[in-house]
């Protein structure tokens, strides 16, 4: 995976009066985050199926049927590299509004069922896309690109930004005429993750549309205050 770093960092240098060992001793509190930008090796499509009809078991026959060929197509087109799971289903009536007012009508029913395709194969997550709207998905309803195990990211970001808060405590102490001593605390922030949104773009191709799609980098940060005692 690609990674790129980047590291900003805040100092602040504390004469603090603790305990008889540590009194009047400075102490040089400093706040380090470091950002990594990870390449993803897992997306998410959420596809859904919407179906309208007059009569409620004809619409959920006819949603059982092109959920059914979308997830068939998927899985012949693409076999074991990607899976497939049912999200959500849902039958809610719909209703007519009189231009003139009154009651409302029910005018039939609409089906929605959302379906998540999983795969590691990114170079194809704009050909899962068009295979699963041809089959008869009329949805895209979420797509997002991920790290199937964010711990080592999150581990690499942490030792980062612990790495350059220290760096910067000793750079501190030896233009104040100081020497460091003991870390007092580390209070940690966190790990976060900033997947980058997707670009799609629509484009014709031999008569066809594909929908090539862009994953970019996903952000990894990671925050911590490091104190630590200074020495005369």
């Amino acid at each position: 995976m690609t990674r790129f770093l980047w590291i900003t960092v805040s100092v602040l240098v504390a004469f603090a009066a603790g305990s008889s060992a540590m009194a009047d001793e400075p102490i040089i509190r400093v706040t380090g985050e470091a950002t990594l930008s990870v390449a993803p090796d897992r997306a998410t499509i959420d596809l859904g199926v919407e179906t309208e009809n007059r009569n409620a078991g004809q619409v959920a026959s006819e949603n059982a049927k092109k959920v059914d060929a979308v997830i068939q197509q998927l899985r012949k087109r693409f076999g074991k590299t990607v899976a497939v799971k049912t999200l959500s289903y849902s039958i809610t009536p719909r209703y007519r509004y009189p231009k003139d007012g009154g009651q409302r009508e029910k005018d039939g029913f609409t089906a929605a069922n959302v379906v998540r395709v999983d795969t590691g194969a990114l170079d194809q997550v704009g050909n899962i896309i068009d295979v699963a709207t041809s089959a008869g998905a009329n949805r895209v309803q979420q797509l997002q690109f991920l790290l199937r195990d964010e711990e080592p990211s999150r581990a690499e970001a942490l030792r980062a930004a612990t790495r350059s808060a220290r760096a910067k405590a000793q750079a501190i102490a030896e233009a104040l005429g100081l020497r460091l001593g003991n870390v007092i605390s580390v209070d940690e922030s966190g790990a976060s993750l900033a997947p980058v949104g997707p670009q799609l773009r629509m484009m014709s191709t031999a008569g066809k549309v594909a929908t090539p799609v862009e994953a970019g980098n996903i952000e990894v940060r990671a925050e911590l205050t490091l104190s630590v005692e200074a020495t005369r």
